[in-house]
Protein backbone atom coordinates (compact mmCIF):
# COMPACT_ATOMS: atom_id res chain seq x y z
CA UNK A 1 0.00 0.00 0.00
CA UNK A 2 2.89 2.56 0.84
CA UNK A 3 4.92 1.34 -2.02
CA UNK A 4 1.50 2.32 -4.59
CA UNK A 5 1.01 5.56 -2.67
CA UNK A 6 4.68 6.65 -2.66
CA UNK A 7 4.67 5.79 -6.93
CA UNK A 8 1.53 7.64 -6.98
CA UNK A 9 2.97 10.26 -5.66
CA UNK A 10 6.21 10.13 -7.85
CA UNK A 11 4.20 9.95 -11.29
CA UNK A 12 1.95 12.99 -9.84
CA UNK A 13 5.36 14.84 -9.36
CA UNK A 14 6.63 14.34 -12.42
CA UNK A 15 3.12 14.78 -14.38
CA UNK A 16 3.47 18.44 -12.33
CA UNK A 17 7.17 18.94 -13.56
CA UNK A 18 6.02 18.53 -17.05
CA UNK A 19 3.33 21.12 -16.91
CA UNK A 20 4.85 23.64 -15.28
CA UNK A 21 8.29 23.20 -18.02
CA UNK A 22 5.45 23.32 -20.98
CA UNK A 23 3.23 25.82 -19.29
CA UNK A 24 6.03 28.50 -18.29
CA UNK A 25 7.87 28.53 -21.50
CA UNK A 26 8.16 32.16 -22.30
CA UNK A 27 5.90 32.17 -26.02
CA UNK A 28 3.48 30.12 -24.07
CA UNK A 29 3.24 31.85 -20.94
CA UNK A 30 2.64 34.87 -22.80
CA UNK A 31 -0.15 33.04 -24.82
CA UNK A 32 -1.38 32.39 -21.29
CA UNK A 33 -1.58 35.82 -19.89
CA UNK A 34 -3.17 37.02 -23.15
CA UNK A 35 -5.66 34.45 -23.73
CA UNK A 36 -6.81 33.52 -20.47
CA UNK A 37 -6.45 37.20 -19.24
CA UNK A 38 -8.58 38.67 -21.92
CA UNK A 39 -11.53 35.91 -21.29
CA UNK A 40 -11.30 36.77 -17.22
CA UNK A 41 -11.68 40.84 -17.98
CA UNK A 42 -14.45 40.50 -20.59
CA UNK A 43 -16.43 38.31 -17.53
CA UNK A 44 -15.11 40.75 -15.32
CA UNK A 45 -16.60 43.22 -17.56
CA UNK A 46 -20.29 41.86 -18.34
CA UNK A 47 -20.35 40.97 -14.62
CA UNK A 48 -20.01 45.07 -13.58
CA UNK A 49 -22.05 46.15 -16.75
CA UNK A 50 -24.96 43.57 -15.62
CA UNK A 51 -25.91 46.52 -12.44
CA UNK A 52 -27.89 48.47 -14.75
CA UNK A 53 -30.65 45.87 -14.50
CA UNK A 54 -32.11 47.28 -11.78
CA UNK A 55 -35.23 45.26 -11.97
CA UNK A 56 -33.52 42.24 -13.09
CA UNK A 57 -31.08 42.73 -9.79
CA UNK A 58 -33.69 43.23 -6.99
CA UNK A 59 -34.32 38.99 -7.57
CA UNK A 60 -31.51 37.65 -9.39
CA UNK A 61 -28.39 39.02 -8.04
CA UNK A 62 -25.44 36.60 -8.52
CA UNK A 63 -26.97 34.65 -11.34
CA UNK A 64 -28.16 36.89 -14.10
CA UNK A 65 -24.23 38.66 -13.00
CA UNK A 66 -22.57 35.80 -13.60
CA UNK A 67 -24.69 34.41 -16.69
CA UNK A 68 -24.22 37.88 -18.40
CA UNK A 69 -20.36 37.98 -17.90
CA UNK A 70 -20.12 34.51 -19.30
CA UNK A 71 -22.54 35.06 -22.11
CA UNK A 72 -19.97 38.12 -23.78
CA UNK A 73 -16.81 35.69 -22.97
CA UNK A 74 -18.98 33.39 -25.12
CA UNK A 75 -19.32 35.95 -27.88
CA UNK A 76 -16.06 36.56 -28.23
CA UNK A 77 -14.65 32.53 -28.68
CA UNK A 78 -17.55 32.69 -31.03
CA UNK A 79 -15.65 34.75 -33.40
CA UNK A 80 -12.60 33.49 -32.22
CA UNK A 81 -12.98 29.89 -33.09
CA UNK A 82 -13.03 30.75 -36.76
CA UNK A 83 -9.73 32.53 -36.94
CA UNK A 84 -7.85 29.35 -37.38
CA UNK A 85 -9.72 28.40 -39.78
CA UNK A 86 -8.94 30.75 -42.31
CA UNK A 87 -6.35 28.90 -43.97
CA UNK A 88 -6.06 30.76 -47.17
CA UNK A 89 -5.02 33.63 -44.93
CA UNK A 90 -3.00 31.91 -42.85
CA UNK A 91 -1.42 30.78 -45.61
CA UNK A 92 -0.82 34.14 -46.89
CA UNK A 93 0.69 35.61 -43.83
CA UNK A 94 2.65 32.99 -42.92
CA UNK A 95 5.93 33.73 -44.48
CA UNK A 96 6.22 37.60 -43.18
CA UNK A 97 4.19 36.84 -39.58
CA UNK A 98 5.48 33.79 -38.55
CA UNK A 99 7.52 34.93 -36.44
CA UNK A 100 4.56 36.63 -34.48
CA UNK A 101 2.18 33.92 -33.83
CA UNK A 102 3.02 29.84 -34.90
CA UNK A 103 0.12 29.71 -38.00
CA UNK A 104 1.32 25.68 -37.95
CA UNK A 105 -0.85 25.51 -34.66
CA UNK A 106 -3.87 26.74 -35.41
CA UNK A 107 -5.74 23.32 -35.16
CA UNK A 108 -4.16 23.64 -31.10
CA UNK A 109 -5.34 27.18 -30.97
CA UNK A 110 -8.89 26.14 -32.39
CA UNK A 111 -9.12 23.62 -29.87
CA UNK A 112 -7.73 25.57 -26.92
CA UNK A 113 -10.92 28.38 -27.87
CA UNK A 114 -13.25 24.96 -28.45
CA UNK A 115 -12.57 24.20 -24.87
CA UNK A 116 -13.32 27.43 -23.79
CA UNK A 117 -16.52 27.66 -24.99
CA UNK A 118 -17.38 24.25 -23.09
CA UNK A 119 -16.26 25.61 -19.82
CA UNK A 120 -18.18 29.31 -20.28
CA UNK A 121 -20.77 27.47 -22.19
CA UNK A 122 -21.70 25.18 -18.55
CA UNK A 123 -21.04 28.96 -16.56
CA UNK A 124 -23.53 30.80 -18.91
CA UNK A 125 -26.05 27.78 -19.01
CA UNK A 126 -26.55 26.88 -15.26
CA UNK A 127 -26.71 31.22 -14.76
CA UNK A 128 -29.55 30.92 -17.05
CA UNK A 129 -31.55 27.97 -15.33
CA UNK A 130 -31.29 29.61 -12.27
CA UNK A 131 -32.63 33.11 -13.53
CA UNK A 132 -35.56 31.58 -15.57
CA UNK A 133 -36.56 29.83 -12.03
CA UNK A 134 -35.98 32.40 -9.91
CA UNK A 135 -37.75 35.09 -12.49
CA UNK A 136 -40.96 32.07 -12.09
CA UNK A 137 -40.83 32.16 -8.83
CA UNK A 138 -40.75 35.84 -7.96
CA UNK A 139 -42.64 36.57 -10.75
CA UNK A 140 -40.50 39.67 -11.67
CA UNK A 141 -41.90 39.33 -15.00
CA UNK A 142 -45.18 37.10 -16.14
CA UNK A 143 -43.62 34.54 -17.29
CA UNK A 144 -42.89 30.84 -17.00
CA UNK A 145 -39.29 29.13 -16.32
CA UNK A 146 -40.62 26.77 -19.61
CA UNK A 147 -41.92 29.96 -21.91
CA UNK A 148 -38.78 31.26 -21.07
CA UNK A 149 -36.77 28.17 -21.93
CA UNK A 150 -38.54 26.82 -25.13
CA UNK A 151 -40.75 29.34 -26.47
CA UNK A 152 -38.72 32.77 -26.49
CA UNK A 153 -35.60 33.31 -29.28
CA UNK A 154 -32.68 33.19 -26.28
CA UNK A 155 -33.97 29.85 -25.11
CA UNK A 156 -34.88 28.11 -28.24
CA UNK A 157 -30.96 29.30 -29.69
CA UNK A 158 -29.35 28.55 -26.55
CA UNK A 159 -30.51 24.56 -26.44
CA UNK A 160 -30.22 24.88 -30.00
CA UNK A 161 -26.43 25.56 -29.74
CA UNK A 162 -26.41 23.03 -26.97
CA UNK A 163 -27.54 20.43 -28.91
CA UNK A 164 -24.70 21.21 -31.65
CA UNK A 165 -22.21 21.22 -29.30
CA UNK A 166 -22.81 18.23 -27.50
CA UNK A 167 -22.95 16.34 -31.53
CA UNK A 168 -19.46 18.14 -32.39
CA UNK A 169 -17.74 18.17 -29.34
CA UNK A 170 -18.13 14.23 -29.12
CA UNK A 171 -17.33 12.96 -32.65
CA UNK A 172 -14.08 15.61 -32.33
CA UNK A 173 -12.20 13.22 -30.08
CA UNK A 174 -9.17 11.48 -31.77
CA UNK A 175 -10.47 7.84 -31.43
CA UNK A 176 -14.01 8.47 -32.88
CA UNK A 177 -12.19 10.44 -35.53
CA UNK A 178 -9.75 7.94 -36.79
CA UNK A 179 -12.54 5.06 -36.39
CA UNK A 180 -15.67 7.11 -38.36
CA UNK A 181 -14.29 10.52 -40.08
CA UNK A 182 -17.55 10.75 -41.52
CA UNK A 183 -19.55 11.29 -38.08
CA UNK A 184 -16.74 13.89 -37.28
CA UNK A 185 -16.76 15.67 -40.81
CA UNK A 186 -20.71 16.03 -41.63
CA UNK A 187 -21.07 16.97 -37.67
CA UNK A 188 -18.18 19.85 -37.28
CA UNK A 189 -20.39 21.55 -40.57
CA UNK A 190 -22.94 22.08 -37.83
CA UNK A 191 -20.93 24.90 -36.74
CA UNK A 192 -22.87 27.04 -39.80
CA UNK A 193 -26.29 26.82 -37.66
CA UNK A 194 -24.27 27.03 -34.56
CA UNK A 195 -22.94 30.37 -35.72
CA UNK A 196 -26.47 31.68 -36.92
CA UNK A 197 -27.89 30.52 -33.46
CA UNK A 198 -25.13 32.91 -31.67
CA UNK A 199 -26.25 35.44 -33.76
CA UNK A 200 -29.41 35.43 -33.38
CA UNK A 201 -29.59 34.68 -29.03
CA UNK A 202 -29.92 38.15 -28.44
CA UNK A 203 -33.35 38.91 -30.22
CA UNK A 204 -35.80 38.06 -27.53
CA UNK A 205 -35.12 40.76 -25.53
CA UNK A 206 -34.91 38.94 -22.04
CA UNK A 207 -31.85 41.57 -20.50
CA UNK A 208 -33.75 44.92 -20.42
CA UNK A 209 -34.85 47.47 -18.21
CA UNK A 210 -38.55 47.34 -18.49
CA UNK A 211 -40.95 44.79 -17.45
CA UNK A 212 -42.01 43.83 -21.19
CA UNK A 213 -40.28 43.13 -24.15
CA UNK A 214 -39.87 46.07 -26.88
CA UNK A 215 -39.49 45.34 -29.93
CA UNK A 216 -39.78 47.47 -33.57
CA UNK A 217 -40.58 46.10 -36.56
CA UNK A 218 -36.93 46.66 -38.10
CA UNK A 219 -33.51 44.56 -38.27
CA UNK A 220 -32.69 43.63 -35.45
CA UNK A 221 -36.48 43.58 -34.25
CA UNK A 222 -35.85 44.97 -30.98
CA UNK A 223 -35.27 48.12 -29.38
CA UNK A 224 -31.58 49.06 -28.20
CA UNK A 225 -32.61 51.68 -25.82
CA UNK A 226 -34.61 49.21 -23.61
CA UNK A 227 -33.57 45.93 -24.27
CA UNK A 228 -29.78 45.57 -23.28
CA UNK A 229 -27.91 43.07 -25.17
CA UNK A 230 -24.12 44.06 -25.50
CA UNK A 231 -25.68 43.35 -29.36
CA UNK A 232 -21.65 41.32 -30.03
CA UNK A 233 -22.99 40.00 -33.48
CA UNK A 234 -21.91 43.30 -34.76
CA UNK A 235 -17.94 42.21 -33.70
CA UNK A 236 -18.60 38.20 -33.85
CA UNK A 237 -20.00 37.97 -37.17
CA UNK A 238 -16.50 39.05 -39.07
CA UNK A 239 -14.86 36.12 -38.47
CA UNK A 240 -17.81 34.47 -40.12
CA UNK A 241 -18.30 36.51 -42.96
CA UNK A 242 -14.39 35.92 -43.94
CA UNK A 243 -15.15 31.81 -42.77
CA UNK A 244 -18.36 31.87 -45.44
CA UNK A 245 -15.94 33.63 -48.28
CA UNK A 246 -13.38 31.61 -47.99
CA UNK A 247 -15.32 28.25 -48.47
CA UNK A 248 -16.95 29.56 -51.74
CA UNK A 249 -14.11 30.62 -53.10
CA UNK A 250 -12.27 26.76 -51.76
CA UNK A 251 -15.35 25.01 -53.54
CA UNK A 252 -14.52 27.47 -56.74
CA UNK A 253 -10.85 27.20 -56.90
CA UNK A 254 -11.59 22.91 -56.23
CA UNK A 255 -13.90 23.30 -59.14
CA UNK A 256 -11.40 23.96 -61.74
CA UNK A 257 -9.93 21.12 -64.25
CA UNK A 258 -8.91 18.24 -62.35
CA UNK A 259 -7.70 14.66 -63.64
CA UNK A 260 -6.49 11.56 -61.78
CA UNK A 261 -3.80 10.83 -64.45
CA UNK A 262 -2.50 7.15 -63.12
CA UNK A 263 -2.08 5.47 -59.69
CA UNK A 264 0.49 3.08 -57.54
CA UNK A 265 -0.12 0.52 -55.67
CA UNK A 266 2.84 0.10 -53.12
CA UNK A 267 3.28 -2.83 -50.37
CA UNK A 268 1.31 -2.25 -47.25
CA UNK A 269 -1.75 -0.77 -48.95
CA UNK A 270 0.18 2.58 -49.82
CA UNK A 271 -1.44 4.40 -52.95
CA UNK A 272 0.34 7.19 -55.19
CA UNK A 273 -2.20 8.83 -56.89
CA UNK A 274 -0.89 11.79 -59.62
CA UNK A 275 -3.28 13.97 -60.49
CA UNK A 276 -2.88 16.80 -63.21
CA UNK A 277 -4.25 20.32 -62.40
CA UNK A 278 -2.60 23.06 -64.47
CA UNK A 279 -4.00 25.70 -62.07
CA UNK A 280 -2.44 23.94 -58.81
CA UNK A 281 0.29 25.80 -57.58
CA UNK A 282 2.53 24.70 -54.13
CA UNK A 283 5.56 24.48 -52.48
CA UNK A 284 7.41 21.74 -51.43
CA UNK A 285 5.74 20.19 -47.92
CA UNK A 286 2.89 21.52 -48.03
CA UNK A 287 -0.88 19.90 -48.24
CA UNK A 288 -3.89 19.24 -49.78
CA UNK A 289 -7.61 18.01 -49.45
CA UNK A 290 -8.79 15.38 -51.66
CA UNK A 291 -12.43 14.64 -52.74
CA UNK A 292 -13.59 11.51 -54.97
CA UNK A 293 -17.21 12.60 -56.16
CA UNK A 294 -18.13 9.60 -56.76
CA UNK A 295 -17.60 8.05 -53.18
CA UNK A 296 -18.92 11.27 -51.36
CA UNK A 297 -20.00 14.63 -52.46
CA UNK A 298 -19.47 16.22 -49.52
CA UNK A 299 -16.03 15.14 -47.52
CA UNK A 300 -13.12 16.08 -48.08
CA UNK A 301 -9.97 14.58 -46.56
CA UNK A 302 -6.05 15.85 -45.47
CA UNK A 303 -3.21 14.54 -47.41
CA UNK A 304 0.63 15.79 -47.65
CA UNK A 305 1.63 16.68 -51.30
CA UNK A 306 4.41 14.04 -51.91
CA UNK A 307 5.43 15.40 -55.63
CA UNK A 308 8.19 18.41 -56.13
CA UNK A 309 6.92 21.37 -58.13
CA UNK A 310 9.44 20.37 -60.44
CA UNK A 311 6.94 17.58 -61.73
CA UNK A 312 4.59 17.30 -63.86
CA UNK A 313 1.84 15.97 -61.67
CA UNK A 314 0.69 16.20 -58.35
CA UNK A 315 0.96 13.14 -56.12
CA UNK A 316 -0.06 11.80 -52.54
CA UNK A 317 0.57 8.78 -50.91
CA UNK A 318 -2.68 7.53 -49.34
CA UNK A 319 -2.30 4.25 -46.89
CA UNK A 320 -5.59 2.24 -46.46
CA UNK A 321 -6.71 2.40 -42.83
CA UNK A 322 -9.54 4.25 -42.86
CA UNK A 323 -13.05 3.96 -44.24
CA UNK A 324 -12.56 6.43 -47.04
CA UNK A 325 -9.08 4.94 -47.92
CA UNK A 326 -10.73 1.23 -47.67
CA UNK A 327 -13.62 2.16 -50.57
CA UNK A 328 -11.22 4.15 -52.60
CA UNK A 329 -8.74 0.80 -52.57
CA UNK A 330 -11.76 -1.03 -53.50
CA UNK A 331 -12.87 1.12 -56.44
CA UNK A 332 -9.58 1.05 -57.96
CA UNK A 333 -9.33 -2.63 -57.87
CA UNK A 334 -6.67 -2.96 -55.50
CA UNK A 335 -8.44 -3.98 -52.05
CA UNK A 336 -7.33 -6.02 -48.76
CA UNK A 337 -6.37 -8.74 -50.86
CA UNK A 338 -4.07 -7.55 -53.61
CA UNK A 339 -2.41 -5.74 -50.74
CA UNK A 340 -1.99 -8.59 -48.91
CA UNK A 341 -0.35 -10.50 -51.71
CA UNK A 342 1.99 -7.47 -52.55
CA UNK A 343 2.83 -7.08 -48.39
CA UNK A 344 3.58 -11.30 -48.35
CA UNK A 345 6.01 -10.68 -51.16
CA UNK A 346 7.94 -8.08 -50.20
CA UNK A 347 8.10 -9.66 -46.26
CA UNK A 348 10.06 -12.25 -47.59
CA UNK A 349 12.75 -9.68 -48.84
CA UNK A 350 14.78 -10.16 -51.70
CA UNK A 351 18.68 -9.42 -52.63
CA UNK A 352 19.32 -6.60 -54.96
CA UNK A 353 18.98 -7.68 -58.95
CA UNK A 354 21.23 -6.41 -60.85
CA UNK A 355 19.39 -6.27 -63.84
CA UNK A 356 16.89 -4.33 -62.29
CA UNK A 357 17.42 -1.12 -59.96
CA UNK A 358 15.02 -2.07 -57.40
CA UNK A 359 14.25 -5.44 -56.19
CA UNK A 360 10.66 -6.99 -55.82
CA UNK A 361 10.33 -4.62 -52.57
CA UNK A 362 10.44 -1.57 -54.93
CA UNK A 363 7.75 -3.43 -57.27
CA UNK A 364 4.14 -1.81 -57.34
CA UNK A 365 1.10 -1.93 -58.87
CA UNK A 366 0.22 0.32 -61.93
CA UNK A 367 -3.40 1.46 -62.51
CA UNK A 368 -3.16 3.25 -65.93
CA UNK A 369 -6.18 4.07 -68.04
CA UNK A 370 -4.19 3.98 -71.14
CA UNK A 371 -2.64 0.31 -70.25
CA UNK A 372 -5.91 -1.05 -68.64
CA UNK A 373 -9.86 -1.31 -68.84
CA UNK A 374 -10.30 0.52 -65.45
CA UNK A 375 -11.86 4.06 -65.67
CA UNK A 376 -10.12 6.16 -63.04
CA UNK A 377 -12.93 7.73 -60.68
CA UNK A 378 -13.02 11.84 -60.97
CA UNK A 379 -11.60 13.29 -57.95
CA UNK A 380 -11.03 17.17 -57.11
CA UNK A 381 -8.59 18.78 -54.91
CA UNK A 382 -8.37 21.79 -52.82
CA UNK A 383 -5.52 23.74 -51.63
CA UNK A 384 -2.09 23.83 -51.30
CA UNK A 385 -2.26 24.87 -47.19
CA UNK A 386 0.96 25.53 -45.35
CA UNK A 387 3.10 23.31 -43.27
CA UNK A 388 6.09 23.97 -41.36
CA UNK A 389 8.09 21.68 -43.85
CA UNK A 390 8.43 25.08 -46.19
CA UNK A 391 10.86 26.35 -43.73
CA UNK A 392 13.44 23.69 -44.47
CA UNK A 393 15.66 25.77 -46.97
CA UNK A 394 15.62 28.20 -44.21
CA UNK A 395 18.76 26.16 -42.12
CA UNK A 396 21.76 25.37 -42.46
CA UNK A 397 21.05 21.49 -41.55
CA UNK A 398 17.70 20.00 -41.97
CA UNK A 399 16.80 16.90 -39.41
CA UNK A 400 13.61 15.25 -41.75
CA UNK A 401 12.29 12.39 -39.01
CA UNK A 402 9.22 10.38 -40.58
CA UNK A 403 7.55 7.71 -39.04
CA UNK A 404 5.75 5.24 -41.06
CA UNK A 405 3.13 6.98 -43.43
CA UNK A 406 4.11 9.91 -41.23
CA UNK A 407 7.35 10.09 -44.42
CA UNK A 408 4.85 11.95 -47.11
CA UNK A 409 5.57 15.40 -46.09
CA UNK A 410 9.41 14.40 -46.34
CA UNK A 411 8.79 12.86 -49.82
CA UNK A 412 8.21 16.72 -52.00
CA UNK A 413 11.23 17.64 -49.95
CA UNK A 414 13.69 15.38 -51.04
CA UNK A 415 11.98 15.34 -54.58
CA UNK A 416 12.74 19.30 -54.18
CA UNK A 417 15.97 19.34 -52.84
CA UNK A 418 17.17 16.75 -55.42
CA UNK A 419 16.08 19.38 -58.65
CA UNK A 420 17.55 22.49 -56.50
CA UNK A 421 21.11 20.35 -56.17
CA UNK A 422 20.62 19.80 -60.11
CA UNK A 423 19.79 24.14 -60.01
CA UNK A 424 22.60 24.81 -57.48
CA UNK A 425 19.93 26.71 -55.48
CA UNK A 426 20.07 25.10 -52.24
CA UNK A 427 19.80 28.71 -50.31
CA UNK A 428 21.52 28.25 -46.93
CA UNK A 429 21.02 24.94 -46.68
CA UNK A 430 24.39 22.94 -46.42
CA UNK A 431 23.38 19.27 -44.56
CA UNK A 432 20.14 16.83 -44.37
CA UNK A 433 20.13 14.43 -42.25
CA UNK A 434 16.49 11.86 -43.03
CA UNK A 435 15.32 9.57 -40.55
CA UNK A 436 12.44 7.17 -41.13
CA UNK A 437 11.30 5.09 -38.64
CA UNK A 438 8.98 1.59 -39.92
CA UNK A 439 7.27 -0.43 -38.15
CA UNK A 440 7.62 -3.41 -40.40
CA UNK A 441 9.82 -3.90 -44.23
CA UNK A 442 6.98 -3.65 -46.27
CA UNK A 443 6.80 0.07 -45.23
CA UNK A 444 9.84 0.11 -46.80
CA UNK A 445 8.57 -0.24 -50.69
CA UNK A 446 6.49 3.22 -50.28
CA UNK A 447 9.79 5.71 -51.37
CA UNK A 448 12.19 3.06 -51.90
CA UNK A 449 12.29 3.90 -55.85
CA UNK A 450 12.37 7.78 -54.79
CA UNK A 451 15.71 7.62 -51.93
CA UNK A 452 16.99 5.30 -54.46
CA UNK A 453 17.36 7.70 -57.12
CA UNK A 454 18.35 10.39 -54.78
CA UNK A 455 20.93 8.17 -53.09
CA UNK A 456 22.79 7.38 -56.34
CA UNK A 457 22.78 10.76 -57.64
CA UNK A 458 24.50 12.32 -54.78
CA UNK A 459 28.19 13.98 -55.66
CA UNK A 460 28.90 14.65 -52.06
CA UNK A 461 28.39 11.54 -49.67
CA UNK A 462 27.94 13.53 -46.60
CA UNK A 463 25.21 16.43 -48.07
CA UNK A 464 22.09 13.83 -47.78
CA UNK A 465 22.52 10.90 -45.28
CA UNK A 466 20.05 8.49 -44.92
CA UNK A 467 19.01 6.70 -41.63
CA UNK A 468 16.31 3.97 -41.65
CA UNK A 469 15.46 2.36 -38.56
CA UNK A 470 13.20 -0.70 -38.06
CA UNK A 471 11.32 -1.71 -35.22
CA UNK A 472 9.44 -4.31 -35.34
CA UNK A 473 10.39 -7.95 -34.30
CA UNK A 474 12.57 -9.70 -36.94
CA UNK A 475 11.26 -12.39 -38.28
CA UNK A 476 12.72 -15.59 -39.74
CA UNK A 477 12.19 -14.78 -43.58
CA UNK A 478 13.99 -11.32 -42.73
CA UNK A 479 16.75 -12.77 -40.92
CA UNK A 480 17.56 -15.49 -43.54
CA UNK A 481 17.68 -12.42 -45.96
CA UNK A 482 20.04 -10.49 -44.12
CA UNK A 483 22.37 -13.82 -43.45
CA UNK A 484 22.27 -15.06 -47.15
CA UNK A 485 22.38 -11.14 -48.23
CA UNK A 486 24.02 -8.81 -45.96
CA UNK A 487 27.50 -9.81 -45.72
CA UNK A 488 29.81 -8.01 -47.84
CA UNK A 489 27.38 -6.13 -50.02
CA UNK A 490 27.06 -3.04 -51.27
CA UNK A 491 23.24 -2.49 -50.68
CA UNK A 492 21.41 -3.25 -47.79
CA UNK A 493 18.98 -6.35 -48.27
CA UNK A 494 16.16 -4.47 -46.54
CA UNK A 495 16.08 -1.44 -48.57
CA UNK A 496 17.99 -1.46 -51.45
CA UNK A 497 20.47 1.84 -50.28
CA UNK A 498 23.26 1.67 -49.41
CA UNK A 499 22.45 2.92 -46.16
CA UNK A 500 22.12 0.22 -43.50
CA UNK A 501 18.96 -0.01 -41.59
CA UNK A 502 19.07 -0.07 -37.92
CA UNK A 503 17.24 -2.03 -35.77
CA UNK A 504 14.95 -0.66 -32.64
CA UNK A 505 14.41 3.15 -31.67
CA UNK A 506 16.76 5.83 -32.15
CA UNK A 507 18.23 7.31 -29.22
CA UNK A 508 17.46 11.30 -30.05
CA UNK A 509 19.70 12.70 -27.15
CA UNK A 510 22.33 10.53 -28.35
CA UNK A 511 21.97 11.67 -31.85
CA UNK A 512 21.33 15.62 -31.11
CA UNK A 513 24.60 15.39 -28.66
CA UNK A 514 27.00 13.92 -31.23
CA UNK A 515 25.68 16.48 -34.25
CA UNK A 516 26.11 19.33 -31.64
CA UNK A 517 29.24 18.32 -30.46
CA UNK A 518 30.42 17.78 -34.38
CA UNK A 519 29.61 21.08 -35.24
CA UNK A 520 31.20 22.89 -32.37
CA UNK A 521 34.16 21.23 -33.72
CA UNK A 522 33.92 22.14 -37.03
CA UNK A 523 33.85 18.62 -38.32
CA UNK A 524 30.27 19.18 -39.32
CA UNK A 525 30.04 21.80 -41.27
CA UNK A 526 33.69 22.43 -42.80
CA UNK A 527 34.53 25.98 -43.14
CA UNK A 528 31.43 27.47 -40.68
CA UNK A 529 32.71 30.20 -38.90
CA UNK A 530 32.82 30.10 -35.53
CA UNK A 531 31.24 33.06 -33.94
CA UNK A 532 27.90 32.76 -36.22
CA UNK A 533 25.29 30.41 -34.51
CA UNK A 534 24.29 27.26 -36.41
CA UNK A 535 20.47 26.59 -37.29
CA UNK A 536 19.52 23.04 -37.25
CA UNK A 537 15.90 22.59 -37.90
CA UNK A 538 13.87 19.67 -37.18
CA UNK A 539 11.05 19.07 -39.13
CA UNK A 540 8.86 15.71 -37.70
CA UNK A 541 5.49 14.07 -39.17
CA UNK A 542 4.31 11.08 -36.80
CA UNK A 543 2.92 10.08 -33.58
CA UNK A 544 2.62 12.31 -30.33
CA UNK A 545 5.19 10.26 -28.22
CA UNK A 546 7.75 10.38 -30.41
CA UNK A 547 7.32 13.81 -31.00
CA UNK A 548 7.85 14.67 -27.54
CA UNK A 549 11.03 12.55 -27.34
CA UNK A 550 12.63 14.37 -30.53
CA UNK A 551 11.50 18.06 -29.02
CA UNK A 552 13.01 17.41 -25.56
CA UNK A 553 15.96 16.48 -27.60
CA UNK A 554 15.98 19.69 -29.40
CA UNK A 555 15.34 21.86 -26.11
CA UNK A 556 18.03 19.87 -23.82
CA UNK A 557 20.76 20.00 -27.12
CA UNK A 558 20.38 23.48 -28.20
CA UNK A 559 23.43 26.31 -26.88
CA UNK A 560 24.86 29.22 -27.41
CA UNK A 561 26.82 28.28 -30.85
CA UNK A 562 23.73 26.06 -32.16
CA UNK A 563 20.23 26.35 -32.43
CA UNK A 564 18.02 23.11 -32.41
CA UNK A 565 14.52 24.05 -33.41
CA UNK A 566 11.65 21.69 -33.94
CA UNK A 567 7.83 21.85 -35.94
CA UNK A 568 5.59 19.24 -35.96
CA UNK A 569 3.28 18.44 -39.04
CA UNK A 570 -0.46 19.03 -38.12
CA UNK A 571 -3.66 18.29 -40.14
Amino acid sequence: MLQSTANLLRSLGRACEAWVQREFQPRRLLFNVLFYGSHLFLFAYGWYSSKQLVGLNIVLHYSVWVSRGAGLVLAYDGGLILVPMLRNIIRVIRPTLGWLMPPDENIWFHKQVAYSMAFWSMVHTTGHYVNFINVEISQARKETAHDIHFKQPGGITGHFMLLIMLLMYTTAHHKIRKQCFEAFWYTHHLAFFFMLGLYTHATGCFVRDTAEPDYIPTFPFYSTEHCLGYMSWRFTIWPGLLYFGERVWREIRARRATRLSKVLVHPSGAMELRITKPSFKYVAGQWLFLQVPELSSFQWHPFTITSAPDDPYVSVHIRQAGDFTQQLGERLGVGPSVVAAMTKAAMKGSEKDNNNALGPRGEFVEIDPAISNLTLPKVRIDGPYGAPAEDVFKNEVAILVGAGIGVTPFASILKHIWYSQRKCKLGSLRRVEFFWICRDAPSFGWFQSLLWAIESSQADPNFLRIHVYLTQKITEDIMWNIAVNDTGAEYDPLTLLRSRTTFGRPDWKTIYTKMRLAIEAGQYLPGATSQLRTKVGTYFCGPGPLAKAIKDACDETTCAKVEFSFAKEHF
